[in-house]
C-alpha cells in the first residue's frame, strides 16, 4: 500500500511539473546574451586573485565580461560559481549594477533587491521571477575560466 502510494504521489509530482516554465526562467528580457570568455584572466597565482583560493572568497572582473561584470565565488573543495552582476528582475538601468558584500549581492534601485552568489536564489522580500544569470566555470590548475556561449 505504501508503494502505491508514493508512486502516485511521484507521478503527480511529475505531471504538475511545466515545462513551460523552464523557458521563461532561461528566457530572461532583461540580461541579453554576451558571448564572452575570461580565458586565463583568472590566475590563482597572482597576488591580485590569491583571496579566491579560500572557500568563502569572490572576485568580481571588469565589466567587459558579461553585462556588468561577473562574480566568481569560491564555494570550497575547488567548486566555484559565477554569475552576472545584473539584477536579472529588473530593465538594465544605471541602479540594476549589484554590489557585492559578504555572500549578498544587492541591487542599488530603490527595491534594493538581493541574491545568494553562492546559489544565484533571490532572498527573502525580492520580487521577481528571475534568479541571477549563471555562467560556466571551469578550473584547471590555477587557472579559472568563466565563459558564457
Amino acid at each position: 500500500m505504501k508503494k502505491i502510494a508514493l508512486v502516485l504521489i511521484l507521478c503527480l509530482t511529475l505531471s504538475s511539473c511545466n515545462k513551460n516554465d523552464d523557458n521563461i526562467i532561461q528566457n530572461n528580457q532583461y540580461i541579453p546574451d554576451i558571448a564572452f570568455d575570461t580565458g586565463e584572466l583568472i590566475n590563482l597565482s597572482l597576488p591580485q586573485y590569491s583571496d579566491l583560493r579560500f572557500a568563502g572568497n569572490h572576485y568580481i572582473t571588469p565589466s567587459n565580461y558579461g553585462v556588468n561584470g561577473v562574480v566568481v565565488y569560491n564555494a570550497g573543495n575547488n567548486n566555484f560559481s559565477a554569475f552576472e552582476l545584473t539584477d536579472p528582475n529588473h530593465a538594465l538601468r544605471n541602479c540594476s549594477t549589484l554590489t557585492v558584500e559578504g555572500v549578498l549581492a544587492t541591487c542599488d534601485c530603490d527595491d534594493s533587491k538581493t541574491y545568494d552568489i553562492l546559489t544565484g536564489q533571490p532572498q527573502e522580500g525580492t520580487t521577481g521571477i528571475y534568479g541571477l544569470k549563471r555562467y560556466f566555470v571551469e578550473k584547471t590548475g590555477d587557472i579559472i575560466r568563466v565563459w558564457n556561449n
